[in-house]
């Protein structure tokens, strides 16, 4: 928590768009903190080390600007995206994820994705491979980089604002944002009955045996 606070105050305005941008679309962007970091940019433009509307703005551009590139990512690259190796940036299986995911919420899931780890950085790619129709794409980007890039810092401007010493919260409360977000993803991969076979024999080998 101290060092997203110090990540913030030390990138600005421009770093805040830059990370808020990677991660809605490119796949360099699929570990950076982009929940917990727009929560605390909130928190943050509270006390006085940002200004509120210029901070909705620049990550209301970053994430909506982001999630277009990562469309015409999608819609460049097409199938190409499924035969990729694996490497530290990229795992064939948030891919397959994420296409189930869009295929069974279709331009929904550009809105839920939003609030979904990796998967806000897939969703977008994956709309392009699926040659999702341009214009209804924008209308679901649009309205969700409106509820997260915009609803985040404002929830976390408002807790800073009316909530007496809320400093002293702010670890649980961005542990919680935190847990939230990557709770759909925990289960939806317990819900695959052979995901837990892994689970527990990775447990028995690894960690009980020790």
């Amino acid at each position: 928590m101290f060092d997203l606070v110090a990540l913030i105050k030390a990138v600005g305005y421009l770093g805040i768009f830059g990370i808020i941008f990677a991660e809605s679309g490119l796949l360099i962007g699929v570990f950076l903190p982009g929940d917990s970091l727009l929560f605390t940019a909130g928190f943050l433009a509270s006390q006085g080390y940002l200004n509120i509307l210029v901070l909705i703005s620049i990550s209301f551009i970053g994430a909506v600007t982001g999630d277009g590139v990562g469309y015409w990512l999608g819609r460049k690259f097409g199938p190409k995206v499924f035969t990729r190796k694996d490497s530290i940036f990229f795992s064939q299986d948030h891919v397959e994820r994420a296409h189930i995911f869009y295929k069974k919420y279709g331009g929904r899931a550009i809105i839920f994705a939003r609030f979904i780890p990796v998967g806000r950085t897939l969703a977008p790619i994956i709309a392009g491979v699926g040659g999702m129709h341009y214009p209804t794409f924008l209308f679901y980007n649009v309205i969700g980089g409106a509820f997260w890039a915009v609803g985040l810092p404002l929830v976390g401007f408002y807790l800073g604002s009316v909530i007496p010493n809320v400093d002293r919260y702010m670890i649980p409360i961005v542990a919680g944002i935190v847990v939230a977000s990557v709770l759909p993803g925990i289960i939806h991969f317990l819900k695959n009955g052979e995901n837990r076979r892994h689970l527990v024999s990775f447990i028995r080998e690894r960690i009980l045996r020790r």
